[in-house]
């Protein structure tokens, strides 16, 4: 764990390592000579550890882990996890395509505790340009268990790769209640720890209509006595609605579709994104299921269950008044205004990119950006720089402004990890196909060999 000397600056330096920079990891692991390290400020690997609720699953298959889909003979495969646990034959037997939440993250734990290159308690503080060292400046502070500090030290690194991940949103209007610690408005990042609580409350809201907010409302409402069930679920969504899982519609989430969104205008990706959610913000159709399910079982005598499902609905504003909680909501399609008691509130309202121009503020004159003042990132997933920057920067997870719904995909970590290491290294380390997807997405697959149609092409704007 002793850091680089100066004179010999690492080729690549991963900055956060959650499953992204995991997988980047891992595959490079596998590139003969090439020198890396990944610093984590945590102590060890936990996953979303908020939301492992027992039963719950990923909603993509165990192929999609940290290396199969691009080498699936890699020894940091699900698989041969498996293999090292002496379970193959279980899982065989098991037939689970989507392995339980909870077994994804102790398999990414196996994989960065043997993984030489990983180094938790390295909190990373600032990046700079060093041209005398052809070469970035990394400064850490070295943490213990505890997260305090133990020693300070310098990295130096021909390439960066930034998977510092997303942070947990919390809206506005509940920003104040939420930081309240004598109010039980919680993200949903922290349901598991707050769980008895939220039990024990006499009413609770979950906001957010994506699968979080789904697997809340699913296990307090089977953990609740039948008549006395006390929830809401309200989201901004027109409805609760499931996402997107049919083998045409998910080619959305390949490589295909992620070099064509890139290339389509600025505004044209724009607009596009808000118009997806259901890909990536619905709920799997299984958990509606058993959410209706559940709610039909209780009310076998011919009652109604104690619990409402609201869509189309936001909240304006959220006050504390004694041991309750008051949310004023407005539903936008009525253009109605109401007022929601309850005790407790959990919000499932989703993550947001950790911005870079914090770590990266050093470089900030360097950032080539967009219309909006975001960062520009290439295909190669390389931030844009001037040309006075000689390495470069990767991204993981901070572009889907530029890649789309993929960006924070599972099943393209391993592709996005690959391309990576072949910018990096300028050559095809990893052999990626040319093709994943049935569908063409744009004109140009019109014009394929073998068509007789005849294609011509007129750039209205934007790149081609």
């Amino acid at each position: 764990m002793t850091p680089a000397p100066a004179e010999e600056p690492l080729d690549l330096l991963g900055v956060g390592t959650g499953p992204f920079n995991l997988s980047l990891a891992a595959l490079a692991d596998g590139v003969p000579g090439l020198r890396s390290a990944f610093y984590e400020q945590r102590p060890s690997f936990h996953w979303h550890p908020g939301l492992l609720i027992e039963g719950a699953t990923l909603q993509v298959p165990f192929l999609a882990d940290l290396v199969s889909l691009v080498e699936p003979t890699s020894r940091w495969s699900f698989l041969n996890y498996v293999k090292t646990r002496r379970r193959l034959f279980p899982f065989y037997f098991a037939e689970q395509f989507h392995i339980h939440r909870a077994e994804y993250d102790h398999y990414c734990r196996w994989a960065s505790r043997e993984l030489p290159s990983v180094h938790f308690g390295h909190q990373v503080d600032t990046v700079r340009w060093d041209a005398g060292q052809d070469a970035f400046a990394v400064d850490f502070t070295r943490l213990d268990a505890e997260g305090d500090a133990q020693a300070v030290g310098r990295t130096y690194a021909r390439n960066l790769a930034l998977g510092i991940g997303t942070a947990p949103h919390v809206p506005e209007p509940l920003r104040a209640l939420a930081d309240d610690p004598g109010t039980l408005v919680l993200h949903s990042a922290d349901y598991l720890a707050h769980r008895d609580r939220l039990l024990a409350a006499r009413h609770v809201t979950v906001v957010g209509s994506g699968q979080s907010g789904a697997e809340v409302l699913l296990d307090l409402l089977r953990a609740r006595p039948e008549g006395q069930e006390g929830l809401t679920w309200l989201a901004r969504t027109p409805a609760f609605a499931p996402m997107e899982y049919s083998k045409i519609g998910l080619e959305q989430f390949t490589p295909d579709y992620t070099r064509y969104f890139h290339n389509l205008p600025e505004a044209t990706r724009d607009r596009l994104l808000p118009s997806q959610w259901q890909l990536y913000k619905g709920v799997s159709g299984d958990t509606l299921g058993d959410i209706h399910d559940e709610l039909y079982r209780r009310g076998l005598d011919g009652t109604w269950p104690d619990v409402t499902l609201t869509p189309g609905v936001a909240v304006q504003r959220a006050t504390r008044v004694g041991d309750r909680i008051e949310l004023d909501v407005e539903h936008g399609d009525q253009q109605a205004r109401g007022r929601l008691v309850t005790n407790a509130v959990v919000l499932a309202t989703g993550y947001r990119e950790r911005p870079v121009d914090g770590l990266l503020a050093a470089l900030r004159p360097y950032i080539v950006r967009d219309a909006a003042g975001r960062p520009e990132v290439d295909e190669q997933q390389r931030l844009r720089l001037a040309p006075e920057i000689g390495g470069s920067v990767y991204v993981q997870n901070a572009e889907r402004h530029t890649h789309g719904v993929g960006t924070p995909d599972l099943g393209l970590a391993a592709w996005r990890s690959a391309v990576i290491l072949n910018s990096l290294t300028g050559e095809e380390t990893y052999l990626l196909p040319e093709r994943t997807a049935f569908t063409t997405f744009g004109l140009g697959g019109l014009a394929a060999p073998g068509h007789d149609a005849e294609l011509t092409t007129t750039s209205t704007g934007g790149r081609s």
